[in-house]
């Protein structure tokens, strides 16, 4: 039982988990925030705004050790959500244990640690946006670490294979599986071909790893999607990978249930959509999850307080506790609609497997964007069953009237703020982490990690000598970045299938953009951006879709970039308006920064709209700088806002 946590700083973070733990939690999920992620140090230019605002900061060792004070890790299970820098977070946590245990052998220590890193690069690519080196380089560093797990850290799961974030990027049951089996596949291939690990070894490598799914609210389709998950792992690696022992095949899984079906609108309903997802990953006992956190009923409003965590938390004891779910065998076994829902699920799966197989694998299906545009178009096709109502969303399309809520009735004491000192704490930490650092022994580890990266050596040793020597985040990943280089995965903009056809209100749309062009003498262009380190890129590929499908040219060049670039691309493409989405919490740093810097361009009376989570009193003070509009998750019409956004364009533009 977890909850995910990590904020503002590593010792308000480690606070949070030893009340957790003393409430019942009995693991640890740890959240880094995206500089951590990202492979920067606080006090990077693309840091800024950014620190501590999902996550915790780690930057160094000395972190490190704060966020695990007084939590003995060899008695621990912690599951720490990193992707990119992985190795260097679970080197991190295998020298903190190795100190809290100096009177035992660090073969000893390693022993016996639990818990997982999730290292699932590949969903990075197609949905959540923390990557950093290109996927070739990316498994390998999974593969290394992998190979090392096994035969150091036995009771370690390397990696956790994500359908979690397909699912909040689009994904129906049929992708979120085969894609997941996609993933799995290429990287139990790529360690097969290291030779790092004998084929006697081979059935741990297959039993450490372990997957993370998401659980909607349709019930029978989330349960019997876990159900066909369990059959085609047991099949792959039985007949692929000649895996004899059911043990090393079972299909172990973790759950966050559902955050995308969240809503602002009525909040309250969140609580019991957050319940049937929860009974869909337990009731069935022949697929049931094996830990499982739940996020809390505020989450598409801003950043859950302790007690909203507490509630998730609650949820799963009174389930375990009170209820007698655990006391019985599968309550689906002999159903005639789970086996048919199941075969269906499995079948549209490995045609989609097969499909991604015959271009070459996940990677492949990575660097064509086929597997990305899928997931835009899916995503779509979703967004517009909701705005049609043939998709019914409660308290958002339908049965909207409300009585007030005592819940929100103050809504910016409904949230909870991550420590605005976050940024500038973590650039002292770091500031005073290498005043009394051995720089010597820091620059010989660097260079002793860029070498082993140009041979086929594992690097998780090198990785752990530079932990040791002191060596920070962004010196870690700024290493492997000059051997590996960087990466920008596709969009997916471009191939995806927006409105398969323009309703009235579309249509209307499209209509008034045209005229507004051949009013102004040229085509409407809309800018979307996505400044600062926010990866979830699904809200702003479904603005800039719409976009498009109501007759603007759009110009979306991805996630990751400074206030600056995206200042120069509007100038370099004369743009009439710049929508900016950001979901990290960050949009009072850098949403003002563009503001500014497209006045100072001598663009400042192009309009800029915001998207996002934004409290209301955060949208307020936006506006008041000098936004034109602010959309949060409640705003669910794209079409509307659309509509909007051209009123914003004549308006700026002087037109009646």
């Amino acid at each position: 039982m977890r909850t995910y946590a990590g904020h503002s700083t590593a010792e308000a973070s480690n606070q949070l988990y030893r009340t957790n733990l003393a409430k019942g939690q009995t693991g640890l999920s740890v959240a880094f925030d995206l500089p951590t992620q990202t492979g920067y140090d606080p006090d990077s230019t693309l840091a800024r705004g950014e620190v501590g605002k999902v996550g915790v900061p780690i930057m160094h060792m000395g972190e490190m050790r704060k966020l695990f004070d007084q939590i003995p890790l060899t008695e621990m299970n912690t599951s720490m959500t990193i992707n990119a820098t992985a190795m260097w977070l679970l080197a991190m946590y295998q020298v903190a244990a190795e100190e809290q245990n100096p009177g035992m052998d660090p073969a000893e220590v390693a022993a016996k640690l639990a818990g997982t890193t999730q290292n699932d690069i590949i969903k990075e690519y197609l949905s959540r946006g923390t990557y950093v080196f290109p996927p070739e380089h990316s498994l390998r560093l999974i593969s290394d670490m992998i190979a090392y797990t096994v035969h150091q850290i036995p009771k370690w799961n390397p990696i956790n294979i994500c359908s979690y974030h397909l699912q909040e990027a689009g994904a129906t049951p049929v992708q979120e599986i085969a894609y997941s089996m996609c993933t799995a596949i290429s990287v139990l291939d790529a360690v097969k071909a290291s030779g790092q690990v004998s084929e006697e070894d081979f059935g741990k490598v297959v039993g450490r790893i372990s997957f993370f799914v998401n659980a909607g609210v349709r019930f029978v389709e989330e349960m019997c999607k876990m159900r066909a998950f369990v059959e085609l792992w047991d099949e792959i690696t039985r007949e692929r990978y000649g895996v004899e022992d059911p043990k090393m095949r079972r299909f172990r899984y973790g759950v966050q249930v559902n955050s995308l079906g969240l809503t602002e609108a009525q909040p309250e309903n969140n609580v019991q959509r957050i319940v049937l997802e929860m009974l869909a990953v337990t009731l069935s006992k022949n697929a049931r999850a094996r830990a499982v956190q739940l996020p809390a009923w505020n989450e598409a409003l801003g950043l859950p307080r302790p007690w909203d965590q507490q509630w998730s938390l609650r949820l799963q004891q009174v389930l375990a506790y009170e209820s007698d779910l655990l006391e019985y065998g599968d309550l689906f076994d002999g159903s005639p609609v789970v086996e048919a829902k199941v075969a269906e699920l499995v079948a549209g799966a490995k045609e989609e497997i097969d499909r991604v197989q015959a271009m070459g694998g996940a990677i492949a299906a990575v660097d064509s964007g086929y597997m990305k545009s899928e997931l835009v178009s899916s995503h779509a096709r979703r967004r517009a069953a909701i705005e049609s109502g043939e998709e019914i969303i409660v308290g958002v399309n339908k049965f909207t009237t409300t009585e007030p809520s005592p819940l929100t009735a103050d809504l910016d004491a409904a949230i909870m703020v991550a420590d605005p000192r976050a940024e500038e704490a973590a650039k002292a930490s770091l500031e005073a982490w290498k005043a009394e650092r051995d720089e010597a022994a820091v620059s010989e580890a660097l260079a002793a990690l860029a070498a082993a990266a140009k041979t086929d050596a594992n690097l998780m040793e090198a990785t752990l000598a530079a932990a040791r020597a002191g060596a920070t985040t962004g010196e870690w990943a700024g290493t492997l970045r000059e051997v590996f280089g960087e990466f920008r995965a596709p969009t997916g903009v471009s191939g995806a299938v927006g409105a398969a056809e323009a309703g009235a209100e579309l249509a209307a749309v499209r209509d008034r953009v045209k005229a507004t062009g051949e009013e102004l003498g040229v085509k409407l262009r809309m800018l979307v951006g996505k400044p600062g380190l926010d990866g979830h890129s699904n809200g702003a590929e479904q603005v800039a879709v719409r976009a498009r499908d109501a007759g603007f040219e759009v110009i979306y060049q991805g996630i990751r970039l400074t206030p600056e670039q995206i200042v120069a691309a509007a100038v370099a493409e004369d743009v009439h308006v710049v929508g900016l989405s950001i979901l990290s919490g960050s949009h009072m740093s850098l949403v003002p920064s563009v503001v500014e810097g497209l006045r100072e361009a001598g663009l400042g009376d192009v309009p800029v709209i915001v998207g996002g989570i934004v409290p209301e009193s955060d949208a307020k003070a936006l506006i008041g700088s000098g936004v034109a509009a602010v959309y949060t998750p409640k705003d669910f019409s794209l079409t509307e806002i659309m509509a909007d956004i051209v009123e914003v364009v004549r308006k700026a533009n002087g037109l009646a």
